[in-house]
């Protein structure tokens, strides 16, 4: 039997044998803990410091998971809880503006599958010696592999089980070889249309003003084009728009935020967003100046542009983000599974947690799943 002591005046559960579980309120005083190992780029400190600090109404809840025997850390798990629908939800610090969500793992973690289980078990045992009164984990959109190792939270969920993936293209070192084989899009010809407006250029913003002007562009533009749509948008709220404003802030010049743009002398015509990873890019948005435009695709022309200023600086892996938007086919994208994991910490998280798995089961069955949406949407 696993024993449990909760130190409730430090945040510690520690679990032994085998693994213990410290939690911590603060994003800065976790960081110090394991500021370096395997993580994708959302869970960088460039991008999970800004997150922390704007999303700053949510409880910081992030879990740090260590080897009961030696003290070493193993991986850290950066959470919030907060309260909803009357019930207390444990759930990566997210929010939908990330694309994918993960532990950080230490360089020296060793994860076999006897070891993933054990961090899994652990964690739940941990959260639920807590005293807060948690109800439910909820952990969305993880991928199988962080940096190579194993996520051991993995073990808690069945593979493949979100409704969202990524979208991955490969290349290789010839980018002319890729522009050969989505000749199809006309690019060349987009690229040409659009070069016979007066100052017409493509750019990378290298300072924080031009990015945070570009940024500013970008909310109007996707703003104007929900609401053509009839769709709800927040992103340039004060909150978000913090937010992505302090990623491109602090992460502009070591090359992680990527601000881009298509500009002439008319305006600014199309922009976009990501964060760059080592050979890893994600694109997060990205806008186009409306219908006018069309006839060069500016929002598919400011893609290749970035894919192709970013591959000459040694990118090579470029994830178009959660969504299947026909255009990522066509870009040659392959589809990345992503696993949800959904767990009662309590009786009141109970019934969430069987709506979770429900809905889960359900994407393998598209027909039942469209009768059954109404219902499982209303239990969110």
């Amino acid at each position: 039997m696993t024993f449990l002591s909760v130190e409730q005046s430090e945040g510690r559960v520690s679990s032994t044998p085998g693994i213990a579980v410290d939690f911590l309120r603060d994003w800065q005083q976790a960081a110090l803990r394991l500021n370096t190992g395997h993580r994708t780029a959302f869970q960088h400190g460039l991008w999970l410091g800004p997150w922390y600090a704007a999303f700053d109404h949510l409880a910081p809840l992030i879990a740090v998971i260590s080897d009961a025997a030696t003290g070493e850390d193993i991986a850290l798990v950066p959470m919030i809880s907060h309260a909803r629908r009357g019930i207390r939800v444990v759930e990566f610090a997210d929010l939908g503006v990330s694309d994918n969500n993960a532990p950080i793992l230490s360089l020296g973690a060793a994860l076999d599958a006897a070891a993933m289980r054990a961090i899994g078990k652990a964690l739940i045992n941990a959260l639920r010696a807590l005293p807060d009164g948690l109800d439910l984990l909820r952990l969305k959109k993880m991928p199988a592999q962080i940096g190579g190792k194993p996520n051991p939270l993995m073990s808690l969920g069945r593979a493949g089980s979100s409704s969202l993936n990524g979208n991955l293209v490969l290349l290789g070192d010839d980018y002319e070889s890729y522009q050969a084989s989505i000749k199809r899009m006309q690019m060349p010809r987009c690229w040409r249309v659009f070069t016979r407006h007066a100052g017409a250029r493509f750019e990378v913003a290298t300072d924080v003003a031009r990015a945070h002007e570009l940024l500013d562009v970008m909310d109007v533009q996707q703003q104007a084009r929900m609401q053509r749509l009839g769709l709800r948008f927040v992103l340039n709220d004060e909150t978000h728009a913090r937010f992505y404003r302090e990623v491109a802030r602090q992460g502009l010049a070591e090359g992680y935020a990527v601000v881009s743009a298509l500009v002439c002398d008319e305006g600014i015509i199309g922009t976009s967003f990501g964060v760059r990873q080592g050979a890893t890019y994600y694109l997060l948005r990205i806008s186009h100046g409306g219908d006018s435009w069309s006839s060069c695709s500016p929002g598919l022309l400011v893609i290749e542009r970035t894919m192709a200023a970013l591959h000459a600086k040694g990118v090579r892996r470029f994830d178009l983000s959660i969504g299947n938007q026909d255009y990522k086919r066509r870009f040659g994208a392959t589809r990345v599974p992503l696993t949800d994991v959904s767990v009662a910490l309590s009786w009141r998280g109970l019934p969430y947690a069987w709506r979770d798995h429900a809905a889960q089961g359900l994407r393998r069955y598209p027909g039942l799943a469209a009768i059954a949406a109404p219902a499982l949407r209303g239990m969110r």
